[in-house]
């Protein structure tokens, strides 16, 4: 017995058989199955008297066979994992190869002095039926053999959701993979009009959302449940079930196809499979963007990209080094993370030349030395203080870093003749009620009061200076997400300011692209709204994240609204109208226009203010700019009343 699987493990540790060794196998078996169809037939005189000539017949036979194997190549699949496919293949072959030897039998051996004169067309159809079904039964009882040699213990019973093209392949997946991760035992139907009760598939009964699926789920012990890609977006959907699955200690994996080629042009599938995270749960579109018109914009240009060590940024380095720019100018003041950015980019984009500069963009002469010698064609800029909570603390940093630091680069940009400028701007500067909010509000009037200025030629220039805005991006610096993460790690309690509160969020490379599209295709003066899809409420998020990763005992707790928070984001303001794009997802906010003059002269008064360190003096200039700035739940809003 012992060594009985010694010979399976050889056999099944092999990545296949060679060709030449299924095709030997498959010729021996025509060569049984004539040698005992004329046996069965005719007995054992006559097989004695006419051996030798019945083996020149069947070696006719076989030689048709093998034009057809080779047509057909019914040698090129890997025995263990045949399929039906496979068996179609081979009763193919089979059949035109009876056709021909039935031709070839009736002209040559049907003549009365020959030696097997007698030998029928019906023997002769017995003989490719039973090599036929030796062939399957050979393939068939090689996959039984090597599902059962490698049988693993520890494999989850699992359910597949999805009952079309892509649950079936993940199901064939799961049967075939050896050693075996997954025991399939079902499908979740992801539509009413594709389930039938009692219906089977790949032998595995089929359930329906609607059933009492906590109880099967029970009883068949399920552990975990697989979502193809291609059901993805009707599983985000389906939150019922995502809550049901998850009460019931279930966990998720979404699957993501590859095919690797194997010997001889054969296939092996290849699905990877990911745990669900609470990211990926968040119903959100798919979002294309003209990458073409992006790549066509930026290839061969000289790009700088302030702040790229952030979240943003580093991801707007990543995309606009994947489209060959000329060159690459990286600004970023926190060293060890812009030191991250230069291994990266010599790691991942070798071919491009990058230069990482650690320095604030508040330090005006190392922004002019940068600017005069780099001279940028396109200037991304990522680069600010965005955490609410210390902004408000700190209302002169704000502004020497948000807004003096964005004055610095336009004024360059200008200077220099960059074509494009792109700010990144926030969903928080609409009707802020914060100072980091009300910040980069001051940003956005001071580019596009600027811009303005250009086109009425009241300042020499050429630079398009194009805003975007955005919300909350999943995984970025600071966001809660990575903080609800930890808390749970550390057993709770989870914290949440508000049990209101809601959020857009959006994929970081998803925001960043719609950048790059926005950016490059903007004509100046436009602010740019993002459609961020459906808000999400952060105490849902929360208990979906303390469901989804198991942990027992851990609490939500509301700590009220932080200053200068609201309840809920706005990415237009009350006054603020929007127009149509060049895409589905990014609009226009038609917004109030300001005289650059005059905005110049009240951001530097501004600036200036911020150096003395009087907070209430500085919010007060502030709000003097955005008389829309209403502070909330703050020590500034005495200044309101």
């Amino acid at each position: 017995m012992r060594s009985r699987f010694n010979l399976f493990e050889w056999y099944f540790s092999k990545r296949t058989l060679p060709y030449w060794c299924v095709l030997l196998l498959d010729c021996f078996i025509i060569l049984c199955s004539g040698i005992f169809v004329y046996w069965a037939f005719y007995r054992g005189a006559a097989l004695q008297r006419n051996f030798f000539p019945l083996i020149r017949v069947l070696l006719i036979y076989i030689a048709v066979s093998f034009v057809f194997f080779r047509l057909f190549r019914t040698y090129a699949g890997i025995l263990r994992f045949s399929s039906f496919k496979d068996l179609i293949h081979i009763s193919m072959a089979m059949g035109f190869s009876f056709l021909v030897s039935l031709v070839i039998h009736l002209f040559v051996y049907k003549a009365p002095e020959t030696a097997l004169a007698h030998l029928t067309a019906r023997s002769l159809l017995f003989i490719f039926l039973l090599s036929i079904a030796l062939m399957w039964l050979e393939r068939i009882m090689i996959k039984l053999l090597y599902d059962a040699s490698f049988s693993d213990r520890d494999a989850k019973n699992t359910f597949i959701y999805g009952t079309r093209e892509g649950g079936v392949a993940l199901g064939k997946f799961v049967k075939s993979e050896k050693p075996a991760r997954y025991n399939l035992k079902g499908f979740i139907s992801h539509d009413p009009a594709y389930y039938h009760k009692g219906t089977y598939l790949l032998g595995e009964p089929v359930f329906s959302p609607s059933d009492d699926l906590e109880s099967i789920l029970e009883e068949k012990r399920i552990k975990a449940v697989l979502v193809p890609a291609i059901r993805l977006d009707d599983f985000r959907a389906d939150t019922d079930l995502q809550d049901r699955l998850i009460r019931s200690g279930v966990k998720i994996y979404f699957a993501q196809s590859a095919l690797e080629a194997g010997e001889e042009d054969s296939v092996i599938p290849t699905i990877a499979l990911k745990e669900v995270s609470v990211e990926d749960l968040l119903p959100r579109d798919v979002i294309d963007v003209d990458l073409e018109s992006v790549a066509a914009a930026i290839a061969g240009k000289r790009i700088l990209v302030t702040g790229s060590a952030g979240s943003i940024g580093s991801e707007i380095v990543r995309q606009v080094a994947s489209f060959s720019p000329e060159e690459m100018m990286l600004i970023d003041s926190a060293e060890t993370p812009q030191h991250d950015i230069r291994l990266m980019m010599a790691k991942d984009y070798p071919s491009v030349k990058a230069s990482t500069v650690v320095t604030s963009i508040a330090n005006a002469d190392r922004m002019e030395a940068i600017f005069s010698s780099f001279r940028p064609d396109i200037v991304f800029h990522a680069a600010a203080y965005k955490h609410v909570p210390m902004m408000e603390d700190n209302p002169s940093e704000s502004i020497q870093n948000n807004v003096y630091g964005t004055k610095v680069l336009a004024d360059l940009s200008v200077k220099y003749g960059v074509s494009k400028f792109v700010m990144i701007s926030t969903d928080k500067a609409v009707n802020p009620t914060n100072v980091m909010g009300c910040s980069k509000r001051i940003c956005e009037i001071y580019v596009q009061s600027l811009d303005k200025a250009e086109r009425d030629g009241k300042v020499e220039g050429h630079t398009q200076f194009v805003t975007t805005r955005f919300g909350n991006v999943l995984g970025s610096n600071g966001s809660v997400i990575p903080i609800f993460e930890k808390q749970i790690k550390s057993g709770g309690p989870v914290t949440v300011t508000h049990p209101d509160v809601i959020r857009y969020f959006m994929l970081i490379p998803e925001a960043c692209k719609l950048v790059l599209e926005a950016g490059t295709k903007g004509n100046g003066g436009e602010i740019f709204v993002f459609d961020m899809g459906k808000p999400v409420k952060i105490a849902d998020l929360a208990k979906r994240m303390i469901e989804l990763s198991g942990a027992k005992g851990v609490e939500i707790k509301f700590t009220g609204l932080r200053d200068g928070e609201k309840l809920y984001e706005e990415v237009l303001g009350d006054k603020e109208v929007t127009k149509p794009s060049f895409h589905e997802k990014i609009r226009i906010a038609v917004v109030r226009e300001y005289d650059f003059a005059q905005v110049k002269s009240s951001i530097e008064d501004l600036i200036a203010i911020s150096h003395e360190y009087d907070d209430l003096k500085t919010v007060a200039a502030m709000k003097h700019i955005v008389p829309e700035f209403i502070s909330n739940h703050s020590v500034y809003s005495v200044l309101d009343k």
